[in-house]
């Protein structure tokens, strides 16, 4: 399996990075997120699913979920994607749902590791 972290393919994600996030069918659910690096946008999704688990969960005092939950959650959203500053050239790069999932996946990793 290729490895597609942002570290491995020399991607800086110290940089700033847009999250684009729709959460219902209608437009009008789009929204918009500006962070300072990547971990801080990654960590900005979980805190959308979160949010999502008490809304839907509103009598259970602690909410428990994995990562299969959160990776469902994700590939459910109507839109996911960020955009991350690359410096050198001036301009944004777009990433999409499956990339985000991986730097996800990435991120936990690392916490977990801690």
């Amino acid at each position: 399996k290729m490895n597609r972290s942002a570290k491995s393919r020399g991607l800086n994600t110290n940089c700033h990075t847009i999250l684009l996030i729709q959460t219902g069918r209608s437009p009008d659910t789009k929204t918009f997120s500006d962070y300072e690096t990547l971990d801080e946008a990654l960590e900005g999704i979980c805190k959308t699913f979160e949010e999502h688990l008490k809304r839907t969960n509103p009598t259970k005092p602690t909410i428990t979920y994995d990562i299969s939950q959160l990776f469902d959650f994700i590939q459910q959203l109507p839109d996911l994607s960020c955009l991350m500053l690359e410096k050198e050239y001036g301009l944004y790069a777009p990433y999409d749902k499956d990339w985000i999932k991986t730097q996800v996946y990435e991120l936990l990793r690392k916490q977990a590791g801690k």
